[in-house]
């Protein structure tokens, strides 16, 4: 069974994370994953994500994006962009930090357990709040887009309420891939779930990868996971046996572009 590959790549500077991406790149990495601290200062990752967006052409971006110090709206809003600027590579990492001081930066107290599935889900409906074909540039007319093909989400939760849509078209992905620790206990709503070796959740659900050490003997996974993310150690990445050739993130992770919600219910009503 093949394996998929991908790495957490930091850097105290921007130009050697484009170094390190571009090797991770190079060697046939499907995608990376940025760490994002929101008291470490410095660049944070989406913004990081974004810088390399352009500067790369195949490998996924996957920034840390934390629900409990970004409005929903605005996370969405990021991550359609990048997916945008990088021409459908984009992932995200979902974190939840609940460190006291990075709360009060934002003026919280807490962090509500059912938060992050509450995040998720207006993510994937924001994503969904523009059809693929919402966008018609109809010179005759002056007309931009189809307004019918444009709908509100008009969530209502503990923590907020988003009525939406968003204010960019529908990703290239149709969904960014959403990727997360088994630990937030999300799975259902994931693409691909990260856990260590032995806490592997059954296949069959979203993407299993292993979160190893370069060091791990991955011919322990096969069988068990569907992929494998080496732990940032700043030293070199090993070279993967079947190199990533997909144009989207999605491609190379064998996932299928989700069909628009909207579009769906209409064809079956």
């Amino acid at each position: 069974m093949s394996l998929l590959f991908a790495a957490e790549v930091d850097a105290a500077d921007l130009a050697s994370l484009q170094r390190r991406v571009l090797e991770a790149e190079a060697a046939g990495y499907a995608f990376v994953t940025l760490p994002d601290d929101p008291l470490r200062g410095g660049v944070e990752a989406g913004v990081r994500a974004a810088f390399l967006a352009r500067r790369t052409t195949r490998i996924g971006l996957a920034p840390a994006l934390h629900t409990s110090t970004t409005e929903p709206f605005h996370l969405a809003t990021q991550l359609a962009s990048l997916d945008h600027a990088s021409l459908g590579r984009a992932g995200w990492v979902v974190g939840a930090t609940s460190d006291p001081a990075a709360l009060a930066a934002v003026g919280r107290a807490g962090v509500d357990p059912g938060e992050v599935r509450d995040v998720v889900d207006v993510a994937r409906g924001l994503w969904d709040s523009w059809e693929d074909d919402a966008v018609i540039r109809d010179v005759a007319t002056g007309r931009f887009l189809d307004p019918a093909r444009v709908h509100h989400v008009r969530f209502e939760g503990e923590r907020f309420s988003v009525v939406g849509p968003l204010i960019t078209p529908r990703p290239p992905q149709g969904q960014v891939v959403v990727i997360g620790s088994a630990a937030l206990g999300i799975t259902d709503r994931l693409d691909v779930v990260v856990a260590e070796p032995d806490r592997l959740p059954a296949r069959g659900g979203p993407l299993v990868f292993a979160s190893v050490p370069v060091s791990y003997d991955i011919e322990q996974l096969r069988g068990v996971a569907d992929g494998v993310l080496f732990q940032d150690t700043g030293g070199a990445l090993p070279r993967v046996p079947a190199p990533s050739t997909a144009g989207t993130l999605r491609e190379a992770l064998g996932l299928p572009r989700p069909e628009n919600r909207h579009a769906l219910a209409r064809r079956h009503a």
